[in-house]
């Protein structure tokens, strides 16, 4: 690249970085042959004067509209800014409570995750646990099974014939059924009983 391109690629980035940050910039540079180049924003004798003299910028009322809207605008933003870094900090707080949920949830309902993610501790608690509940729906399955048996045994004779007092029809007459089960016999229970 030629000293030519150089020159001209740092005098465009000058000039992009004084609009950009609304800046005064000066830039002086000098070839191999001691030829000086600059390039300046507004002037480059102005700014070198102000610079060596260290007097303050005389601001035209452009520059100051200028910078007046400027600050409004970086005002807006810091604004927004603050907004949006106070909306962040409320959704993560609110995500850190939907996950402490979600982990208590997990403690107190350990049994519904599947079960390739159980301890052992668990595993040997969640069988027992179902071990309990087999043997408590058998009991009420019994239970179940005797009150139906009370409502509607029948008043067996001698000859294993009886009329069901539940199954009286609605005109009063009795349905008389014959019964070959033994008592506290049913078909498809062993002993009268449930049993899983």
């Amino acid at each position: 690249m030629s000293k030519k391109k150089s020159t001209l690629g740092l005098f465009k980035k000058a000039s992009e970085l004084s609009t950009l940050c609304g800046v005064e910039i000066a830039i002086v540079v000098f070839s191999p042959a001691d030829k000086a180049f600059s390039f300046g924003h507004p002037e480059v004798e102005s700014i070198i004067d102000r610079y060596f003299t260290r007097n303050p910028p005389q601001e035209s009322s452009a520059h100051q509209l200028v910078e007046v809207h400027r600050n409004a605008n970086v005002r807006d933003l810091n604004i927004q800014l603050t907004q949006l870094l106070n909306h962040l900090e409320i959704e993560k707080k609110q995500g850190e409570e939907i996950e402490h949920m979600r982990k208590d949830r997990q403690r107190k309902f350990w049994w519904e995750s599947p079960i390739d993610e159980l301890g052992l501790n668990e595993l040997v608690q969640l069988k027992g646990s179902i071990e309990e509940l087999k043997q408590n729906i058998g009991k009420f399955a019994n239970k179940c099974m005797m009150e139906q048996a009370n409502v509607f045994s029948p008043n067996v004779g001698a000859n294993g014939f009886g009329r069901y007092d539940s199954l009286d029809n609605k005109f009063g007459v009795g349905i008389n059924i014959a019964s070959s089960f033994p008592n506290g016999y049913y078909p498809g229970f062993r002993n009268g009983y449930f049993e899983i």
